[in-house]
């Protein structure tokens, strides 16, 4: 497979030598915003607060990550400095609020915010997390393909990798958007649904974040003796995507997201982008004292990052080896000519 200049050289920046991805996520919002304020007894979340907790996050886990993943409203003003250069980076699309219908929700960028101006600040890829049910209303899905539609094309005009986190959630009033918490009723034939729609080539996703097909508190030990059908699904979700695809974590405590990757890396994935099963216990209990904080993460955060290293290492599929480019992968436009041919945008 021929790959554009930017996009090979933003995926080989988000991965390591060997070709996985050990990213982690600090752009989440709601939910850390809820704990500063019920901590500090306020109605808002401020901007230091939150910041600094992140610029913590940064500084304590970026040696250990191949990708930072941050959000435009706190982490990366706030810790652009403290951002490793030597780090890919991702920066989130999608601002948090959704639009709540009977048919579903729906998801919108942040305001004045776009691919073009990611692209500018340098980052290696563009995050958008996209709410998506299979059974959602055609309205609802319209508005949804339409977006993940544009993204990739402004991705491809401005020549940057493009990492799809489609999410499933509960239908009208049984959820909220206001915090993420994975949909303990999914069915897993509604993962695979969703990274059947969005394989298409049409949308232009060079790596997908997917959720655990099976709710996290009931996969089982990948070497248990009842570990076989769980597999059967995650197995069906590495032959649906034949692109890179890592995990994410959804909120999942240190051990179930430790059963997870573990089925994911066996089933063809090549790698994780998670942040609260690496942080969140530490930052729940520590807030705000920042040194305890950075303590806790040394001590829990990073060990635990390192056994989701060692599993993906020995089980895990390099980006490079994925389906889509078994017969290798070539830069577009190369030769001579590159500097006339390469497109402009």
């Amino acid at each position: 497979m021929r790959m554009s200049g930017g996009k090979l050289w933003c995926m080989r920046r988000l991965s390591d030598e060997r070709g996985f991805f050990k990213m982690t996520a600090v752009d989440q919002r709601p939910g850390v915003e809820a704990l500063v304020r019920g901590r500090r007894g306020t109605d808002k979340a401020s901007f230091e607060d939150v910041g600094e907790a992140k610029r913590v996050l940064i500084q304590t886990l970026s040696p250990h990550s191949t990708a930072m993943l941050l959000d435009p409203g706190y982490a990366y003003p706030y810790a652009a400095l403290q951002t490793d250069p030597r780090r890919g980076l991702l920066l989130t699309y999608e601002q948090w609020d959704s639009d709540e219908t009977p048919g579903g929700r729906k998801t919108y960028g942040y305001p004045d915010w776009s691919v073009e101006k990611i692209k500018r600040l340098g980052a290696d890829g563009v995050k958008l997390m996209l709410w998506w049910r299979p059974d959602a209303s055609e309205e609802v899905k319209a508005h949804q393909r339409a977006l993940v539609e544009q993204v990739g094309r402004d991705c491809r005009r401005h020549d940057i990798a493009f990492l799809l986190e489609p999410l499933l959630y509960p239908l009208g009033s049984e959820g909220s958007a206001a915090r993420y918490e994975e949909d303990a009723g999914k069915r897993p034939e509604m993962v695979i649904d969703t990274a059947r729609e969005f394989r298409d080539e049409r949308y232009g996703i060079d790596i997908f974040k997917m959720e655990s097909p099976i709710a996290a508190a009931q996969v089982p030990d990948p070497d248990g003796p009842d570990s076989a059908e769980c597999q059967r699904w995650f197995d069906e979700l590495g032959r649906t995507l034949d692109r890179p695809w890592v995990m994410l974590s959804a909120g999942a405590g240190m051990e179930p997201f430790r059963r997870i990757v573990a089925h994911a890396f066996r089933a063809g994935a090549s790698g994780y982008l998670a942040g609260r099963a690496i942080w969140w216990k530490t930052f729940e209990s520590s807030f705000p004292d920042w040194t305890a904080m950075r303590e806790g993460i040394e001590r829990d955060g990073i060990p635990y990052a390192k056994q989701l290293h060692a599993l993906l290492e020995r089980d895990g599929t390099p980006w490079t080896d994925c389906r889509a480019f078994a017969d290798g992968i070539e830069l577009a436009d190369a030769g001579p000519d590159f500097f006339a041919r390469y497109p402009a945008g």
